[in-house]
């Protein structure tokens, strides 16, 4: 395995781990370098500002879900396009960028999320 399937693999993981299974923490302590820094407003930039955050989406938004529609790796970078799921609210086309350590370690994140239209100019979809 390359470090970039490495990468790309580790990044999955984590996205599934704390996104789907609702286990922030634990997907943290597996995936995460010994900083992580936080480019979402919305989230603090450390790991307990992480955990926080999306223990209480865990809580707030029981049935969100993600699917990883592509995965990019380049260097030290990860970039997924993702669909998400948030129960009785929209749903989001997603581009999720992280950076990662030598180990293959998550240190640095940033995201960009679209609200996926009603309609649309064209019959292509977001994915």
């Amino acid at each position: 395995m390359t470090d970039l399937d490495r990468n790309k693999a580790n990044v999955i993981a984590f996205y599934e781990l704390m996104f789907n299974d609702c286990k922030p923490r634990e997907a943290i302590e597996l995936y995460a370098g010994a900083d992580y820094i936080q480019h979402n407003p919305h989230v603090a930039t450390d790991k307990a500002g992480f955990i926080d955050y999306f223990e209480r989406m865990a809580r707030e938004w029981p049935g969100k879900r993600v699917d990883v529609k592509q995965s990019i790796a380049e260097g030290d970078r990860v970039v997924l396009h993702c669909f998400q799921h948030w129960p009785n609210d929209h749903d989001y086309a997603g581009i999720d960028i992280f950076r990662l350590d030598d180990d293959g370690k998550i240190v640095e994140h940033w995201d960009v999320l679209q609200v996926i239209p009603e309609h649309s100019a064209n019959p292509n979809g977001m994915f």
